[in-house]
């Protein structure tokens, strides 16, 4: 089964930007739905976005106009870019992969997740 590594997380100040990156172990071209969720402390984790790796993004409503999610097969690998981040975005984020839809994937693969921190 393929595996995910996600990196490039950190701690950014408010209004900057991060690229995170999922590596797959494995091909992800025959991976229906890739995406990323959030987690915050005390709140359960979330879809931000998700992408096949044909057809239009989907995206949560507080994240649109912000983050840009992309996958390139040849690499194996998927990002998330993160524009004009605040302190609500602040999370463990982790990618995934399954079947569903982009607006309610069912993951089958999880990674170990990469902490975002955004300062104030």
């Amino acid at each position: 089964q393929v595996q995910l590594v996600e990196s490039g997380g950190g701690l950014v100040q408010t209004g900057g930007s991060l690229r995170l990156s999922c590596a797959a172990s494995g091909s992800i071209s025959s991976l229906d739905i890739m995406a990323w969720y959030r987690q915050a402390p005390g709140l359960e984790r979330s879809l931000v976005a998700a992408r096949r790796s044909w057809g239009s993004p989907y995206y949560v409503d507080s994240v649109k106009g912000r983050f840009l999610i992309s996958r390139d097969n040849d690499k194996n690998t998927m990002y998330l870019q993160m524009n004009s981040l605040k302190p609500e975005d602040t999370a463990m984020y982790y990618c995934a992969a399954g079947p569903g839809t982009i607006q309610a994937p069912d993951p089958r693969i999880w990674g170990q997740g990469t902490q975002v921190t955004v300062s104030s």
